[in-house]
C-alpha cells in the first residue's frame, strides 16, 4: 500500500489556563492549576512530573477525554474533539486493553478502516515492528508486545500530532530503543509528539523540549539543557587519596562531599569559587572534572515540594 502523507499543519496546540478539580471522599484535589503552553508543528516535547503532577489529566483534556473547568485547548485551530474525527490525532495512554480474539494484522485493519487518510497497514506493521505477530491472537500477546501493538494502532491513523502516556513502561531495554527508533522516523515526516515518561533519560535524549510539571503546575519549560542549567548546581570530581573531607566541606561554594575510592566528588553552589579554593588549598588533586546538574538532579529540586514518596523512589535508582 502507498503511504498517505498529508501536508504538516502551520498551526500547532494552544493549553490556555486549563484547570481541573476531581470530588473525592476526602475533598477536592486540585489536579491541574492554571496549565498554559503551545507547541509547534513538528515538535517533540515530553512531559514529565512526579505522581499526582497532573501530567495524565492535562493530556486527558488535550485529547478531549476530559473537560476542563476552565481554559481551552486548541488543536490544530480545532477543538480535540474535531481534530479526532479528522483522524489528526493518535493517542496511547496508559490504560485501555485491545479488542480480544482478531489477529493484530486484523485489528491494525479494522482500526485503519476509520480514518480517511491511514497509513498502509503493512506499512505500519512493518514500522512498529509488529511483523512477527500479525497473525497471532490479541489474547496470547505478552504485557510488551500489547504495548507494541497499541503503539502500531496509535500510529495508523496517520496522525499530525501523537500523543503518548508511558509508552514504553512495559517494554524491555531492546524494545524500548527499537521503539524510539520507529519515533524518529515517525517525526521526519514532520509529526508532532507529546509524550509523559517516568524515564528521565528518555526525554533528555528525545524530546525538543521539555515540560516539568508538579503540583498541577508548570514549574520548568525548556530544551532540557535549560532545565538542568536552571538548577545552578555543579559537580567536580578529583583524585584526591586521603582527602580531608571536613576540610573540602568548608571551602566555599561546596554543598556536599562525598568520596569514590581515591576520588572526592563535591556538589558546588559555586563551582568556579569552590574549584579555586580547592586547587589552593589541595594543590596534589589531579584528574579534575567539572559537570554541570542532570536532568535527575534537575528533576528533583525542581520538584522537591511535589511528592516526597515518588522522590524517594526516584533517588532509589
Amino acid at each position: 500500500m502507498t503511504t498517505n502523507l498529508a501536508s504538516p499543519p502551520t498551526t500547532g496546540i494552544q493549553l490556555s489556563g486549563l484547570t481541573k478539580t476531581f470530588r473525592t471522599p476526602d475533598g477536592p484535589v486540585q489536579a491541574v492549576r492554571g496549565v498554559d503552553f503551545s507547541i509547534a508543528p513538528g515538535e517533540t516535547v515530553a512531559l514529565l512530573g512526579p505522581n499526582g503532577a497532573g501530567k495524565t489529566t492535562t493530556i486527558d483534556m488535550m485529547l478531549g477525554l476530559l473537560p476542563p473547568d476552565s481554559g481551552t485547548v486548541s488543536v490544530f485551530g480545532m477543538t480535540p474533539e474535531d481534530a479526532i474525527k479528522a483522524g489528526a490525532v493518535g493517542g496511547m495512554l496508559q490504560t485501555g486493553g485491545v479488542i480480544q480474539y482478531l489477529t493484530v494484522r486484523e485489528l491494525i485493519t479494522m482500526v485503519a478502516s476509520l480514518y480517511p487518510k491511514p497509513l498502509g497497514v503493512d506499512e505500519v506493521i512493518a514500522l512498529t515492528g509488529v511483523g512477527d505477530l500479525a497473525n497471532r491472537k490479541t489474547n496470547k500477546l505478552s504485557g510488551g508486545q500489547t504495548q507494541r501493538l497499541r503503539f502500531a494502532i496509535a500510529l495508523v491513523s496517520n496522525p499530525d500530532l501523537l500523543v503518548l502516556d508511558e509508552p514504553t513502561v512495559a517494554l524491555d531495554v531492546e524494545a524500548r530503543r527499537e521503539f524510539w527508533t520507529t519515533m524518529r522516523a515517525f517525526v521526519s515526516r514532520g509529526k508532532t509528539v507529546v509524550f509523559a515518561t517516568h524515564y528521565l533519560e528518555e526525554a533528555d535524549a528525545y524530546a525538543d523540549r521539555i515540560i516539568l510539571m508538579a503540583n498541577g503546575r508548570i514549574v520548568a519549560d525548556g530544551p532540557a539543557t535549560e532545565i538542568k542549567a536552571a538548577v545552578g548546581t555543579r559537580t567536580i570530581r578529583a583524585t584526591l587519596p586521603q582527602a580531608d573531607l571536613a576540610a573540602i566541606a568548608a571551602l566555599p561554594g561546596v554543598t556536599n562531599v562525598d568520596t569514590r575510592g581515591a576520588a572526592v566528588v563535591i556538589n558546588c553552589s559555586d563551582s568556579d569559587a569552590a574549584l579555586r579554593a580547592l586547587l589552593a588549598a589541595f594543590p596534589q588533586a589531579h584528574d579534575i572534572e567539572v559537570t554541570g546538574a542532570g536532568l535527575e538532579e534537575a528533576f528533583l529540586q525542581l520538584t522537591a515540594d511535589a511528592d516526597p514518596e515518588i522522590t524517594k523512589e526516584i533517588e532509589a535508582r
